[in-house]
């Protein structure tokens, strides 16, 4: 049995703005909570970061990556440095290595100090192994150059010395196994 006119007129108005209010507020509605989504993500990833979870925090950042829209060059910093936190040392360096060829200023800057810092540990690694070919001398001097346009550029993101130190121990790394 159908309804009667009045009664379905009423229930096809109900229904026409019901979907009416998901098309006009749905998708602000949805733009919102999924930019609190990313904001709460996100700093699930800076908190994990900060307090020594560098597991978590890699992954959080991941994950991030594939919603970072114009944010990609520092999430993907971030991703760097929690992977070279992490001991990841190849990755880390491969990740600074895409941001700081996107950025330039204080970015690129920051992407430097990871890659060298990771550059450095991988050719350590290799060193410290019995391993002093090829590839620890090109990491190493990828690391001095990344470390000298840092200090060269951007003296004041080095405050307490550790770029400048590491600079200085690459000359005597690189001057061991040559």
């Amino acid at each position: 049995m159908l309804p009667k006119p009045r009664l379905r007129a009423v229930l096809v108005a109900l229904a026409v703005l019901a979907t009416a209010a998901c098309q006009v507020n749905g998708p602000s509605l949805g733009a919102a909570a999924s930019r609190a989504g990313f904001k709460a993500n996100y700093l699930v990833a800076r908190v994990a970061l900060e307090k020594g979870h560098f597991g978590k925090a890699e992954r959080s950042y991941k994950a991030l990556l594939k919603k970072a829209g114009p944010l990609e060059p520092r999430i993907r910093l971030e991703y760097a440095h929690a992977l070279l936190r992490n001991g990841k040392f190849e990755r880390a360096s491969d990740e600074a290595r895409i941001v700081a060829a996107q950025l330039d200023g204080r970015g690129r800057a920051a992407a430097l100090a990871v890659q060298g810092t990771a550059d450095q540990e991988i050719a350590r690694r290799a060193i410290n192994k019995g391993v002093a070919d090829a590839d620890a001398i090109q990491r190493l001097v990828a690391a001095r150059s990344a470390f000298d346009e840092l200090l060269e550029n951007h003296p004041d993101m080095d405050p307490l010395g550790a770029m400048a130190l590491r600079r200085k121990t690459i000359d005597v790394e690189l001057s061991t196994i040559r």
